[in-house]
């Protein structure tokens, strides 16, 4: 069976939570614009998104990339040896 290796480092967990931040920033923009009407309709409220994109890639590169390429995960026994 083959392993997934998912690096450890800092920079690349930030860069996993992109999709999801996406995901509920959409969410809460179109939930606010259902619930308080034009003021928050999405035509108003989308750079919002690009802000949240923004802090993200800022956060990962700023973030350290030390342990780059390395796993956690350890090998099990009598496998890899």
């Amino acid at each position: 069976m083959i392993e997934r290796i998912r690096c450890a480092c800092p920079r690349c967990t930030i860069r996993g939570i992109k999709g999801p931040a996406v995901l509920i920033t959409l969410g809460v923009l179109f939930m606010l614009g259902q619930w308080r009407g034009e003021f928050f309709a999405f035509r108003y409220t989308w750079p919002v998104l690009l802000i949240v994109l923004g802090l993200i890639k800022l956060a990962e590169s700023l973030a350290s990339s030390e342990g780059h390429g390395t796993s956690d995960a350890q090998t099990p026994q009598g496998q890899g040896q």
